[in-house]
């Protein structure tokens, strides 16, 4: 990932990337942007100003912004009737639009994903918002599992940012210290796995009826001697790989229970994951209107459907750095006009385990939330990476 010095000049050059939503609408976002793209490079500096003043004015109240206050708020001197018609100009390219007659403009999802992909200038973290994040998100002296570290993570943006936090992981990255088999009936048995970073989880097996207590004893015993420090599909790949060794070690019973156990642990059908989400009832302040309780409630619809947001999330973990979706960009977010600002994690083998994010309205606080998001991954990459 990159600094906050990195980030800002990332976000003047255009970046950060949107994503479209897995509904098939990805040719139709990709033209509308390019049409965006070129409309914006096509506007003069005075044009620039006034559309990069309109998004500001947005995201800082939520507000309609109209000509007679844009001329008090520019550097240059234009009448309102000047500013008029370089709003209808920014109208008619679709990067603006007046929510009512005689209103002032807001932007469109458009203009709100031109301004972060080409004028966004992000933020520098405090020294003292540093130093939040590394004594909350670095302090092991709690709960030491990493299922612990990310709820503090989590807890501790949704406070900063005053939005909904949101952070996934895998299950099956965990890498293991020891497995142990209880039986739970004639047909069940209970495997209890315990990672490295001392969390514990728990996974019903099925096993046959005639299984004896020496065969649960003698898998777990196999299984000890060659887990430990390596996740299941390391260790499954090895005993696939060499199945006469493991047949020729156990009887048959405890073999197949070896196999199919690791098999169904392993997660062939897609990696397992977990998801934490804090902060909701952030989203209930500064509501100005009927209509954003109606999108704050499709929003609460959203985090509900967790498949949808664990796969919006784990599309955030291709490439580095901060990834931010906007509105009906996605599939997700159609109903609710939210945004997403998510970036992932990676541990010690750079691999990516996590993605942490904040959710919140449209006029989110970019330039504030962009680095925060970005440092508190990069808090946790080195912890979860023994840094």
């Amino acid at each position: 990932m990159v600094d906050a010095n990195g980030l800002a000049s990332k976000a003047r050059r255009g970046h950060f990337r949107g994503m479209t939503g897995a509904s098939g609408n990805f040719g139709e976002a990709t033209r509308e942007r390019s049409r965006g793209a070129g409309a914006l490079a096509a506007l003069d500096a005075r044009s620039r100003e006034i559309f990069r003043r309109i998004v500001e004015s947005y995201l800082d109240s939520g507000e309609p912004v109209g000509s007679r206050h844009l001329s008090r708020i520019l550097p240059m001197t234009l009448s309102p009737a000047s500013i008029r018609n370089v709003m209808q100009d920014l109208e008619e390219l679709g990067l603006v639009y007046a929510p009512h007659t005689s209103a002032g403009r807001l932007p469109t999802e458009i203009g709100l994903r031109f301004f972060v992909d080409s004028l966004l200038q992000v933020g520098e973290l405090s020294i003292d918002e540093r130093a939040r994040i590394e004594a909350q998100v670095g302090d092991r002296s709690g709960d030491a599992s990493i299922d612990g570290l990310l709820a503090q993570a989590s807890s501790l943006l949704s406070g900063l940012t005053r939005g909904a936090s949101v952070v996934t992981t895998s299950k099956d990255d965990r890498r293991l210290r020891q497995i142990e088999f209880v039986r739970l009936d004639p047909q069940r048995a209970l495997a209890v796995l315990v990672s490295e970073d001392g969390s514990v989880e728990n996974r019903i097996l099925a096993i046959p009826a005639d299984l004896p207590h020496s065969a649960l004893v003698s898998a777990g015993n196999y299984l000890n001697a060659r887990i430990r420090g390596r996740t299941l599909q390391e260790v499954r790949a090895d005993i696939v790989a060499g199945r006469q060794a493991v047949e020729a070690e156990l009887d048959e019973l405890a073999a197949r229970l070896v196999e199919e156990g690791l098999a169904s642990w392993a997660g062939l059908a897609g990696l397992r994951r977990q998801l934490i989400v804090r902060g909701q009832a952030n989203l209930l302040e500064d509501l100005t209107a009927i209509g954003d309780l109606e999108r704050i409630r499709l929003l609460f619809d959203d985090l509900e459907a967790k498949t949808e947001v664990i796969d919006l999330l784990s599309r955030a973990e291709n490439g580095e750095g901060v990834r931010i979706f906007i509105g009906s960009e996605n599939k997700l977010f159609s109903l609710s006009g939210s945004s997403m600002i998510a970036a992932p994690f990676r541990d010690g083998d750079k691999r990516v385990v996590g993605v942490l994010g904040v959710i919140g309205p449209t006029r989110l606080n970019y330039a504030r939330i962009v680095p925060m998001v970005d440092y508190t991954a990069r808090v946790i990459a080195r912890i979860v990476g023994g840094g």
